[in-house]
């Protein structure tokens, strides 16, 4: 056995808010989720850990977080799905919070909050996390049938999510807003993952470079531990151009959504987007930075609204 490694106890880097800052009590996650205690070992420090180049661990560990950490009856995606990592997902949810907050004092947590996740995925977890913590509803949109199906099963076998969260399918694949959001509809934001690589080539040697990292040594395969199919990892021109499309259709719906949202993977696409947003005459733009472990994650945020309209948003819908 290795020398144990010293953790801290708090996951500073992670938002005040989660629920994830402290390392995994997998005693309580047992508890809560039986089905984990067979991926569960020692490690060579001698701490308890799940094998997480394991799908099937770090799918039932997951199962498990949101079970216990979030009050739900059933969460399961399909085989080869992506399967998220929680913390980062919820730290999302957490800054999105803030943004809505503004200068005011409260966060909205009320039940008329709406959000738009666009590619809601095989897991919904981005409906799950804000409608637990904050009371939000949520429209889920995707252009994948399975995916459709997976995250409509989760919303109708949990009770909290039934009256809270609407699954639609989008028909056209280039489409955001356009198929989804009805003309007298609005939101309160937007948020979306998009496909961060190029082509499938890309997110091969992406992942075969994580796993050289992560095991000091080159594997001869990608192992996609988190799963995912070709839409949720690549597309046409990376995420440089999904984002840039996005931005192009939002300003048709400037009137409906308050924040639009979106992650950003590469540093090197926010210069470029930061050129449209002010091609477009968005209003206010924003960059909230993430921290999760070693990694550096962000979303960018905009909106058409003038001061004056965001504060009228603000008092006739909160």
């Amino acid at each position: 056995m290795q020398k144990k490694k010293v953790h801290p106890k708090i996951k500073s880097e992670l938002h005040p808010r989660s629920r994830h800052r402290e390392r995994y009590n997998f005693k309580v996650l047992i508890k809560s989720s039986p089905e984990l205690a067979p991926f569960v070992a020692p490690n060579k420090y001698g701490d308890d850990s799940v094998d997480f180049f394991n799908p099937k661990a770090v799918l039932a560990l997951n199962r498990a977080l949101l079970i216990h950490h979030y009050g739900l009856e059933f969460w399961d995606i399909p085989e080869y799905y992506l399967c998220p990592p929680i913390p980062g997902r919820a730290d999302y949810i957490h800054n999105i919070a803030d943004l809505l907050k503004g200068d005011n004092s409260e966060i909205p947590k009320e039940d008329h909050i709406k959000g738009l996740d666009i590619g809601v995925g095989a897991s919904c977890i981005y409906p799950i996390i804000g409608n637990y913590e904050y009371g939000w509803s949520f429209i889920g949109s995707d252009t994948n049938e399975a995916a459709i199906i997976s995250s409509k099963q989760i919303e109708q076998r949990n009770s909290n999510l039934k009256s809270n969260v609407e699954i639609r399918r989008q028909e056209q694949s280039n489409n955001f807003f356009y198929g989804i959001l009805k003309p007298d509809e609005k939101v309160d934001f937007a948020m979306c993952n998009p496909p961060f690589h190029a082509s499938a080539e890309d997110a091969e040697k992406a992942s075969l470079k994580k796993l050289k990292n992560l095991k000091g040594r080159r594997p001869s395969k990608a192992i996609l531990n988190f799963g995912g199919q070709q839409d949720e990892l690549w597309t046409k021109g990376g995420e440089a151009r999904f984002v840039k499309d996005m931005i192009y259709e939002s300003r048709n719906f400037a009137k409906q959504c308050l924040w639009f949202t979106s992650l950003i993977s590469k540093e090197t696409t926010l210069k470029p987007t930061y050129k449209i947003l002010q091609k477009v005459n968005a209003t206010e733009v924003k960059t909230i930075e993430m921290g999760q472990g070693q990694k550096v994650s962000r979303f960018i945020a905009w909106t058409f609204l003038s001061e004056e309209e965001q504060k009228d948003w603000i008092t006739k819908r909160w």
